[in-house]
């Protein structure tokens, strides 16, 4: 397959999903496409990208540290918050209703081979998303995601979208956690992304616009900004054609 050849992305909307549902999506998409790689490319290649929300789970990326974990097994389950070990490269994060997460399925050698464009590329999306709502997102040397500076305070910054990814043969997996109407409350029982400095927090955009934001709009301008940064024709696939309990896929 010529690398010249524009490619195309399926957005698929997976509504509310279980985290574990999800991750095993991942992983069954992103073998689909390595084996199609690895045979040379004999059919088109795919590539995917799932827009979701989770019931209430923390996830432990492979460098993170347990200690960031503030509460045990039964506090947990009292509150109904599932807790994984997964793949995906930083610490500990949130996910939860009312959060937009993204994951990219894309297989790199066929758009870009370079992991620093990609991480910076997905916080692209979302600072060109912030300032449809008039907000401007920054980039943090020391760390990963998309922040908003303080304007009256010199080096505070909240965290309004994560970012957590795991590539293997230049194929993706994982991706970033865009917090919009989230539950903040949440992130009380975590360091969030290992992250001790006092001038760092979350945010949401609900909190940052003091009312609640359609979240279906935010998926569209999602879809249409990840189409242009990463230079790629947008295909909205119905979820159905995908799912791993259908009979027969697309």
């Amino acid at each position: 397959m010529s690398t010249t050849t524009r490619q195309t992305v399926d957005i698929i909307d997976a509504g509310t999903i279980a985290y574990k549902e999800a991750w095993d999506l991942q992983t069954r998409l992103h073998k689909e496409l390595v084996e199609n790689k690895r045979a040379g490319y004999p059919e088109p290649q795919r590539h995917y990208f799932l827009l979701c929300e989770h019931p209430p789970v923390f996830t432990l990326g492979k460098s993170g540290s347990e200690d960031h974990l503030r509460i045990d097994e039964e506090e947990r389950a009292s509150h109904q918050i599932e807790y994984y070990k997964i793949n995906r490269g930083g610490d500990i994060t949130f996910h939860g209703p009312g959060q937009l997460v993204g994951y990219p399925i894309l297989d790199l050698d066929l758009i870009f081979t370079d992991v620093h464009k990609y991480v910076r590329s997905l916080e692209e999306v979302i600072i060109r998303v912030l300032q449809e709502y008039k907000i401007t997102g920054s980039r943090s040397d020391r760390y990963t995601g998309v922040w908003i500076d303080d304007d009256q305070v010199k080096d505070e910054s909240k965290k309004i979208c994560a970012i957590g990814v795991h590539l293997s043969r230049w194929v993706t997996m994982h991706g970033f956690a865009f917090n919009i109407n989230t539950d903040l409350t949440f992130f009380d029982h975590i360091i969030p992304c290992g992250i001790v400095d006092p001038n760092k927090s979350i945010c949401s955009l609900s909190s940052l616009l003091g009312k609640d934001v359609n979240l279906q709009e935010v998926k569209r301008q999602v879809s249409t900004e990840f189409g242009a940064v990463f230079d790629l024709d947008v295909r909205f696939t119905p979820f159905a054609s995908i799912n791993p309990f259908t009979l027969k896929n697309v």
